[in-house]
């Protein structure tokens, strides 16, 4: 009986660990960026980052519990719609925790995500997938090593089946 008592405490107290949340935070924050980046800045809701030379920004919203990492990557005028497509379809296969998205004809590399659930790991790990999405845009579009395979047909040979699949109607 002694034996079974003692082994559902230390059962409750090992599965106890799993059951804490996170709360990350925005001291918290910065306090992991502050790790791997070169420099950081700090304003209102926001951080200014440099990371293996590019700038990024964090901003965070404790009350929405909403945060998330940025980096600007190109203006749209700059870039054809080929590589625009190319970055659609990296959302589903390539960039994986971020993506890629267009605002105030930027495109930038994104990871958004509740803020209190958020591990230091998953902040490290957005750090260099927002980072890695950035510097293969117009080549790989990857943000890791990992890419779900899927369709990859390339965009003239979808367009002739949509326009085909149009026709029959």
């Amino acid at each position: 009986m002694q034996k079974t008592i003692l082994l559902s405490i230390l059962t409750l107290f090992f599965f106890a660990q799993f059951l804490v949340a996170q709360e990350m935070n925005p001291t918290k924050l910065e306090q992991l960026i502050t790790q791997v980046a070169d420099t950081v800045e700090a304003n209102g809701n926001s951080l200014r980052f440099v990371y293996k030379e590019a700038f990024l920004i964090c901003v965070y919203d404790e009350n929405a519990n909403r945060m998330r990492i940025i980096t600007p990557i190109v203006e749209r005028e700059k870039i054809d719609e080929e590589q625009l497509l190319n970055a659609l379809v990296a959302n589903f296969h390539s960039a994986l925790d971020v993506k890629y998205a267009l605002s105030d004809e930027v495109i930038w590399s994104v990871f958004i995500h509740p803020l209190k659930e958020l591990t230091e790991h998953q902040v490290l790990d957005a750090i260099d997938q927002v980072y890695a999405a950035s510097v293969t845009f117009g080549t790989t579009y990857s943000s890791t090593s990992l890419v779900f395979p899927g369709n990859t047909k390339k965009r003239d040979e979808i367009g002739a089946k949509k326009l085909i699949e149009k026709n029959k109607i």
